[in-house]
């Protein structure tokens, strides 16, 4: 699979054109099933020719103009519906303009071929949608969950649809799926991306990202989001690499074996490459777990106060019953709790900026490989599983860290492995050129 710069070049040589990748990534959709939720043909062969004719003249707005990819379907796209991956909202009226980063992104000539599934309202950290159904990947003989929210962006590019995809992350979003799909995905901190024209769910937790096969495609990806014309940006020097392993994370017993062996045995090969890589108990994250565990998660009550009318209205039993069970379940906050909450959260940023002083924070992205779709069909282990599964990356959410998801290797069953490294809040520059660094050691390695 190529990336996007060897992309870019063959559009710049004449080796490719943008009508030929854009017809190839339309005709890959049809065998990801479920990935998208609806395709923008038209509009996206339109926009191959006007950039095969760009590129004739000399005159590309980039080098990655005429590029498809993929935008989740919480993004307004002008002409379609934005369904959130819900049914209730599946005949509204189409958006009428685009959503400010999807105009950023064909302001340098990415084209966006299709709006891709999540889960419903993009409140589920394993992908399942019973309205659009659910992305399967490919990786796997047997099925897996994909992942979410964002599974159907994960899948389009695991499955080779395109190279890159939007997607969106609260409490895990982007992280989950890439690390169960063996990709690459960059969680940023609030405010990175402007969020008109997104769907929100809990307003002082979204963001939006890239998923990508390489931190490096991730980088290009998050200049395109931003507006800037993108090219590569030199990774930070591995004796700048500073790491610090959350040994109390690391070694809890429902860590998976394989989870804990692989992000182990990457975090060696960053050392012997030059960095520097500690391990210790960081108090900080602690606090966090723990008042997470006694006062709840403070984007469950967000999203039910943005969601409760659609929970209760006559459509709400349409709603996927787990979605509208977790809902139904935030609803029970007491204004003293919410008051706590926010009050700690803002504490515990600051905190967590001092506690680390410049290092980066590594943990496993999620404690186990994608559990198989029939293993949590129950709601009751659905319920558990997905606590589990996104009970890592909510740390991060919360103190509104930057986390980028690199994949470590396979457990003895097929399933994908994956690290997480986080740096304090507002501190994305410098974490996208870290992980990028990171990902080029354990690539030249064979991590």
């Amino acid at each position: 699979m190529q990336s996007l710069s060897e992309v870019a070049l063959a559009l710049a040589t004449g080796r490719t054109t943008s009508m030929q990748l854009v017809d190839e990534a339309l005709s890959r959709a049809v065998s990801a099933p479920h990935a998208f939720i609806s395709i923008q043909a038209d509009q996206a062969l339109v926009r191959a020719e006007a950039s095969d004719r760009r590129h004739r003249e000399g005159k590309p707005l980039s080098a990655f103009d005429g590029v498809p990819i993929a935008v989740k379907d919480l993004l307004d796209i002008a002409g379609t519906v934005t369904t959130a991956g819900s049914e209730i909202r599946r005949n509204l009226a189409p958006a009428r303009e685009d959503a400010e980063v999807v105009s950023s992104i064909h302001g340098v000539g990415l084209i966006s071929i299709g709006k891709t599934n999540l889960s419903e309202f993009a409140f589920s950290g394993l992908g399942i949608n019973p309205h659009f159904g659910t992305p399967i990947p490919g990786y796997a003989p047997e099925q897996r969950v994909p992942g979410g929210s964002s599974s159907g962006s994960a899948i389009a590019v695991e499955r080779g649809v395109v190279l890159a995809a939007i997607g969106s992350d609260t409490a895990g979003s982007i992280r989950v799926p890439a690390a169960f799909n063996g990709l690459h995905g960059f969680r940023p901190s609030t405010g990175r991306y402007p969020m008109r024209g997104v769907h929100p769910l809990a307003s002082s937790f979204d963001t939006l990202g890239p998923i990508a096969r390489s931190a490096s495609d991730c980088l290009l990806i998050d200049q395109a989001m931003r507006g800037i014309a993108p090219e590569p940006v030199r990774p930070l020097p591995t004796d700048q690499l500073d790491l610090v392993i959350d040994s109390a994370i690391l070694n809890e017993l429902d860590v998976q074996p394989d989870v804990r062996k692989n992000l182990e045995i990457a975090l060696a090969a960053v050392a012997r490459a030059g960095a520097r890589v500690t391990s210790g108990r960081v108090d900080v994250i602690s606090r966090v777990r723990d008042l997470i565990a006694t006062s709840g998660w403070l984007g469950s009550h967000e999203a039910w106060i943005f969601l409760k009318d659609v929970v209760t209205s006559k459509n709400g039993i349409i709603l996927d019953r787990r979605v509208r069970s977790r809902l139904l379940a935030s609803s029970g906050f007491s204004q003293e709790q919410v008051t706590t909450l926010y009050r700690e959260r803002r504490q515990l940023m600051l905190d967590a900026a001092q506690a680390l002083r410049g290092r980066i924070l590594v943990i496993p992205t999620v404690k186990h490989a994608a559990p198989h779709l029939l293993d949590v069909e129950d709601d009751d282990v659905f319920s558990r599983v997905n606590l589990e599964t996104l009970s890592l990356t909510m740390i991060g959410s919360f103190l509104d860290m930057p986390g980028f998801a690199i994949p470590t290797g396979t457990d003895g069953s097929g399933g994908n492995t994956s690290a997480l490294f986080s740096a304090p809040n507002g501190q994305d520059g410098r974490l996208l050129r870290s992980a990028v660094r990171i990902d080029h050691i354990l690539r030249s390695q064979g991590k």
